[in-house]
């Protein structure tokens, strides 16, 4: 395990790298937490311990370099480390279940605060994101961080702990998923997509 550099900031330091740096990615955080929980309080949650790791850990982080990057890598980390968890208990969340009942009109959208309501349903149609979210993880994640969150493949491969190379061929196969299931779609509603490419 290779020893992180680590700096001693001062308390008033912490506090505005805390505000200055990790916070103004709050929304992006949420939305990301979002996109690989499904659920609402599952990615509160997430951004909550992802947070609390960032101020925890912050003399490991490098005052003026990428906060976003770092802050998304201990994001999905904590995503990656409590899913595990999950799936050694028991008793497991129908996640198409929460997705349905969002996507219905029963739900009351001015008792949320889902951010997916107010910010990524703009950016993404209703079936972009049901074909998005039908992704494997792994999947869902490149195509979010670099096609939504906008990071470079080397920003990406650091936050996933993976070589650039996989990166790519992950983002290109994705992509290409994403893509299957957006012409099934298209079909289904008449679209003529016979042609090439």
């Amino acid at each position: 395990m290779s020893e992180v550099q680590r700096k001693k900031y001062s308390d008033q330091e912490k506090n505005e790298i805390f505000d200055q740096e990790f916070m103004p990615h709050i929304d992006s955080m949420y939305n990301f937490g979002y996109r690989l929980t499904f659920d609402e309080d599952d990615a509160k949650d997430l951004v909550q311990d992802t947070y609390l790791k960032a101020f925890r850990f912050i003399n490991s982080f490098e005052q003026g370099t990428n906060a976003k990057a770092w802050l998304f890598r201990i994001l999905k980390n904590s995503f990656i480390n409590d899913y595990r968890k999950k799936s050694k208990q028991p008793t497991k969340i129908d996640y198409q279940e929460v997705e349905t009942y969002y996507n219905s009109d029963d739900v009351d959208y001015g008792m949320t605060t889902d951010l997916r309501v107010e910010s990524v349903k703009d950016m993404l149609g209703d079936e972009i994101s049901n074909a998005l979210n039908s992704l494997a993880v792994d999947f869902r994640t490149v195509i979010i961080l670099c096609d939504l969150e906008g990071f470079t493949y080397e920003e990406m491969a650091k936050i996933l702990d993976i070589p650039i190379g996989t990166v790519r061929s992950r983002l290109h196969r994705a992509r290409n998923l994403l893509k299957e299931k957006l012409r099934s779609y298209a079909q289904n509603m008449g679209y003529d997509t016979d042609q090439e490419d």
